[in-house]
């Protein structure tokens, strides 16, 4: 199977990756975009733009394309179609996304994935002060209407799995799902 992990940053995706790979040794992990671009140099605006996004939705395409099965993915490519709409919606900002191209891009990759496992935002990981919290707010929200909603349309047969409570209760919610699917 191929799985995705989303949800805002300090959600706790990384920590249930670890959690799932000590109870699934067959699987492997694949870092999320923004550490995987950094480490080939890409340089990220502070705070990211539209274009800092688009950079990792497109990386995020190509490593689940590039992937194999047993394969757990620190983000979907939809993350960083939710972090792009919250950034749109900022007034301050002013810039427009065109969805429909978004779409285009990762439509095929999202198909590639068996599982999305959505880590929504329950305030039990400390955030750094430097964080923008109402932008993790508002990608929260994106990221529910997304997933759980389906308001884009695209999920087709993908299963969601919305993920809570402590980090056992979590990480025994997908196990417990995963046997279900297979």
């Amino acid at each position: 199977m191929r799985i995705a992990i989303s949800g805002t940053h300090f959600s706790g995706k990384s920590t249930l990756i670890a959690a799932l790979l000590e109870q699934f040794p067959n699987y492997t992990s694949v870092d999320e975009p923004y550490f995987l671009l950094e480490e080939d140099g890409y340089e990220f605006s502070n705070p990211p733009s539209l274009e800092d996004f688009e950079q990792q939705l497109k990386r995020s395409v190509a490593v689940i394309e590039e992937s194999r099965n047993n394969t757990i993915f620190d983000r979907s490519p939809l993350d960083y179609l939710a972090y792009a709409l919250a950034i749109a919606e900022s007034p301050s900002l002013g810039e427009s996304i065109d969805t429909e191209e978004w779409i285009q891009m990762m439509q095929e990759a999202i198909r590639l994935l068996d599982f999305i496992i959505f880590v929504p935002i329950e305030n039990r990981i400390p955030v750094p002060a430097s964080e923008d919290l109402k932008l993790r707010m508002k990608v929260d929200e994106k990221l529910q209407e997304i997933l759980l909603e389906d308001s884009l349309g695209i999920l087709d047969e993908i299963e969601v799995l919305e993920v809570t409570g402590s980090l056992e209760k979590r990480a025994k919610m997908v196990k417990s799902k995963l046997f279900q699917i297979k």
